[in-house]
């Protein structure tokens, strides 16, 4: 691994966790109601990791495993990745209970406060588990092409701004601390270094660097898919109108297919 795309592979799972701040903030500190832009926004989100999950990392995968396994082999290993990756996050999601963000927000204006202190912390637990393999997957992509980690970090972190609502509303209904509520958001963000350190581990101490890389690189595009579609789609359609998510994903997907086109010309 290049030592360059190690660093910055780090800076960028760190930027991308840390943004649930920006959530925090937003919630706490500012009158923020364009509720349609960040549901564009967010389906823009999901149109990038969408296309960077079937357009890039999956064939690099599957070029990379079939360099030591060939064609058919090499594809298996390549699909199973992927699967691995939507199971965990599925896995995870059942394990959490995990609710959308806007469900949380809704209800924290209506229960007592030992309730809404749990909602807080339990969604924090939540969303902390939810950035570990996010972490993993923006270090993973930098290790191909510093701009493809930068587009996923900045996908990631739209993605990461209303979990970090849904993290400090309920704790600053319950205490009324507009502080406590804003580092505890932020804190929740710190497990996508953590994701990013397991990935460095696994590439840099896997001997064969190609399986590790294309076993690493569906698994990440099984993460992203999962992400896009059963947590940015439908927390966007909340927020905006019916359409709003499919403009959004449509234009999510041309910018990042003009990018890539760019950045390989």
């Amino acid at each position: 691994m290049d030592l360059n795309n190690i660093y910055i592979g780090f800076a960028l799972a760190t930027f991308a966790g840390l943004s649930t701040g920006i959530g925090s903030f937003l919630g706490l500190y500012s009158k923020f109601e364009n509720k349609r832009l960040l549901s564009l926004a967010l389906g823009f989100s999901a149109g990038v990791m969408i296309y960077v999950s079937f357009m890039e990392l999956l064939p690099l995968s599957f070029d990379s495993l079939e360099e030591v396994y060939g064609n058919t082999f090499g594809k298996l290993i390549g699909v199973s990745s992927f699967i691995m990756g939507l199971s965990i996050m599925f896995f995870i999601d059942q394990l959490f209970d995990h609710h959308s963000i806007a469900d949380f927000i809704s209800r924290s204006s209506n229960k007592d406060e030992s309730v809404l202190v749990r909602t807080g912390l339990f969604s924090a637990l939540a969303l902390a588990i939810h950035n570990f393999p996010e972490g993993f997957a923006t270090f993973t992509a930098a290790q191909v092409e510093i701009e493809l980690g930068v587009t996923l970090a900045i996908a990631i972190a739209i993605h990461n701004i209303p979990e970090g609502l849904a993290v400090s509303v309920p704790i600053y209904y319950a205490t009324k601390n507009k502080s406590k509520a804003f580092w505890i958001s932020f804190a929740s963000g710190l497990a996508e270094p953590l994701g990013a350190l397991i990935g460095f581990l696994i590439i840099r101490n896997v001997y064969n660097e190609a399986l590790s890389l294309g076993v690493s690189f569906a698994f990440c595009a099984g993460i992203m898919i999962y992400v896009s579609l059963n947590e940015l789609l439908p927390v966007s359609r909340e927020y905006g109108k019916p359409s709003d998510p499919i403009i959004g994903v449509t234009a999510g997907i041309i910018v990042m297919a003009i990018s890539l086109i760019l950045m390989y010309a």
